[in-house]
């Protein structure tokens, strides 16, 4: 059997445990995350400290309210007398599921099978990445990252058995147990209130002097099915590896829409990339879940007054790099002012697309760098849509009417959909036989003659044949066109040798372009 690993992921008050799929023999991971902003993810560090609570007592807090002694379980005017400038935050258990379904896409970008375990817990099943990724320490460091940089701070343990990677995970552990007898010595010093079992459970295991896992698993099992139920029993062998401990997989949304409320008003625009950092990360990792690429979504801003501002993103080709949309994010929020302050951030992928399927390089090559169309992307969002274009083909034979500028976004979506850059290069050199310059003048300059030879930084020796064109009498006369012109064409060089393209009419030599 593979071996299996899991992630789990937990928002305060509750802890999002993670554990491994399906199997009773392959090592699972377990995380937890904390955080204490009413319960779900915290959107900007405050100067003070902060705790969540319910029904009075405290759930959760953070690490400045902690070391003043704060703790959880504490009555609320308890953690008010040891700190009394606490900021108070009531739990509020459906944000904290719609930020563990967030956490769960987001997960998406380790692994395709993802399972929650409500009320706080999060499953990723990696046995099928360990290669990919490069071994489970490597995943577990990339996950710990992942949830830091979203302002997580995590519990984590690995086993081979789910239900034990989540009591270790719980009981902050911080270790990988990849063989069954590691994990079960790991769980058997672990303390009897760790599983959450009903209260009646834990008195009668404090009744019986029982403190430990280990301790309870080594008294005969019939005796204590009829002292303190199935249940509990049935736990610890799930736990212990001696059940197979199937996982109900997390399915990811047919569609991506994702919204934070802020826990203050933001006033500047820039300030909202650190919250888009976290819709763009869950983002990513639907994208990766789901196998599709964005092509088009929408940040839309909900203000304090109720209205709301829509930031359309677009990317010049079909993108599921989170670094790629934080960086274009950046570059529209540097432009954009505020209307009103912000409270609601809602994330919605409008325009999405299958991912290719692409093979692996033989041998290693060297990572690429952003690319056309992601620069071309960024100065669009820098510079305005009107400032960035691309020159297309237009049928017509005279040069300076052959040409016209497009919108850079399709164009480029569409050639990069069926060319390389190299295939491209190819394909127009093969199509364009007569030898055409990029650089074209606004307007043809008028040439020297010297005993009927043109000269430009000395005399022009002509490298090519004539080639005529006469075109243009459909539009003669009318304002802004060029009008019928008859030249003969030819490709020439100077002493310096720069190439040069010029042509003669019935008047004088002229030159209209140069090669590079």
């Amino acid at each position: 059997m593979l071996p299996l690993e899991a992630l789990s992921l937990r928002p305060s008050p509750s802890t999002i445990d993670s554990t491994a799929g399906t199997g009773t023999t392959a090592p699972t991971v377990g995380i937890s995350a904390t955080e204490t902003k009413a319960g779900i993810t915290t959107i900007e560090p405050t100067a003070g400290t902060s705790a969540v609570v319910s029904r009075g007592r405290v759930l959760a807090c953070d690490r400045l309210a902690s070391e003043a002694g704060v703790s959880a379980g504490q009555k609320l005017s308890t953690a008010l007398g040891l700190q009394p400038g606490l900021a108070v935050f009531e739990r509020d258990v459906l944000r904290e599921s719609a930020a563990l379904t967030h956490l769960a896409c987001w997960a998406g970008r380790f692994t395709p099978t993802v399972s929650l375990s409500p009320p706080a817990g999060l499953l990723l099943e990696i046995g099928g990445c360990l290669r990919l990724f490069g071994g489970v320490a490597v995943i577990v460091e990339a996950v710990l990252n992942g949830c830091a940089e979203q302002g997580y701070s995590t519990r984590w343990a690995v086993a081979p058995s789910p239900l034990g990677a989540r009591w270790l995970a719980q009981a902050g552990a911080g270790e990988i147990h990849a063989e069954l007898p590691a994990m079960q010595s790991a769980l058997a010093v672990l303390p009897c209130r760790i599983p959450g079992w009903p209260g009646e459970v834990e008195d009668r295991l404090n009744a019986f002097g029982l403190k430990r896992l280990g301790d309870l698993r080594v008294l005969p099992g019939a005796s204590m099915r009829r002292r303190i139920g199935n249940g509990p029993l049935d736990d610890l062998a799930r736990a212990w590896g001696d059940f197979p401990d199937p996982q109900k997989p997390f399915i990811f949304p047919d569609s991506f829409a994702c919204d934070i409320e802020l826990p203050a008003r933001i006033e500047h625009a820039e300030a909202l990339a650190f919250v888009g950092q976290r819709l763009f990360a869950a983002l990513a990792g639907w994208l990766h879940g789901r196998q599709l690429l964005v092509r088009a979504c929408t940040l839309l801003m909900t203000h304090d007054d109720a209205t709301q501002t829509a930031l359309e993103l677009r990317f010049a080709e079909p993108a599921a790099d989170e670094g790629r949309f934080l960086r274009l994010l950046r570059e529209h929020l540097s432009r954009l002012t505020l209307v009103a302050p912000v409270e609601i951030l809602r994330l919605q992928a409008d325009e999405v697309v299958n991912k290719p399927g692409a093979s692996a390089p033989l041998f290693d090559q060297a990572p690429p760098g952003e690319g056309v169309p992601a620069c071309l992307e960024r100065l669009r969002a820098r510079l305005g849509e009107a400032a960035v274009q691309v020159l297309g083909q237009q049928a017509d034979y005279r040069p300076e009417c052959a040409t016209r500028s497009l919108d850079v976004a399709p164009t480029l979506t569409r050639n990069f959909a069926h060319f390389s850059p190299l295939t491209a290069v190819v394909a127009v050199n093969a199509a364009c036989k007569p030898q055409r310059p990029l650089w074209l003048l606004p307007k043809p300059q008028v040439l020297a003659e010297r005993a009927g030879s043109p000269q430009w930084h000395g005399p022009l020796k002509l490298l090519s044949g004539a080639e005529r064109l006469e075109s243009g009498w459909w539009d003669q006369g009318e304002k802004g066109m060029a009008g019928d012109v008859r030249r003969d064409y030819f490709v020439a060089c100077n002493p310096v040798g720069q190439w040069t393209w010029i042509f003669r009419d019935a008047d004088a030599w002229y030159l209209h372009g140069l090669f590079s």
